[in-house]
């Protein structure tokens, strides 16, 4: 994973709450065993017809929002199974930081474990940036190590992260890239059995 630490992007605003698991990446897609390639199927049924076409009328397909890679949504984003599949959707489409003002605690855990920020704000706050980046194109920046959000016209608010997961996202490592940071402790108790 890559570390975190500044991250300044153009914002997708979707303004819906209680979006599932299933919704950001349909079931009949998790018959992959790599965890790239499904960002494809992000948000599938939104973003989709029936016979495979770009619905116009679905915001993530308007140019506009092209490259974006921070998405903000509504809350309780991530509810409904816990699939993995979720987070590597979002994270493989292009999103690195997700805001929201509440998320299912296993989406989110999962989020961090795979190297995507989710940022926990007021429904206020979502809905300002919401209709920001609705009007134009509208870019944030994240300062993980303050934990703040801000824009460049005088937009900041600050965000609470617990020190485990922000260490993991500002060294780009996840539970395994943890464990080897004790590798010399490790394989000093391996030599003395």
């Amino acid at each position: 994973m890559e570390p975190l630490k500044t991250h300044q992007g153009l914002v997708y605003p979707l303004n819906r709450s209680n979006i599932d698991t299933d919704q950001i990446i349909p079931k009949q897609f998790l018959k992959r065993i790599e965890r790239s390639g499904f960002g494809q199927f992000l948000f599938y049924h939104w973003r989709f017809d029936d016979e495979g076409n770009l619905r116009p009328d679905f915001s993530l397909n308007n140019p506009k929002y092209q490259g974006a890679s921070i998405l903000v949504a509504g809350e309780n984003f991530g509810c409904g199974s816990s699939r993995e599949h979720a987070p590597w959707a979002v994270q493989d489409f292009g999103f690195k930081i997700v805001i929201a003002p509440s998320y299912a605690d296993i989406f989110k855990n999962n989020c961090v474990k795979n190297g995507i920020l989710p940022i926990q704000v007021s429904d206020e706050q979502v809905q300002y940036i919401i209709r920001k980046a609705e009007s134009e194109e509208y870019q944030l920046t994240v300062d993980l190590e303050n934990q703040v959000v801000y824009d460049n016209e005088g937009f900041k608010v600050s965000f609470d992260i617990a020190p485990y997961p922000k260490v993991m996202l500002l060294n780009g490592w996840d539970e395994i890239g943890v464990t080897l940071t004790y590798e010399d402790k490790i394989a000093e108790y391996e030599l003395s059995k």
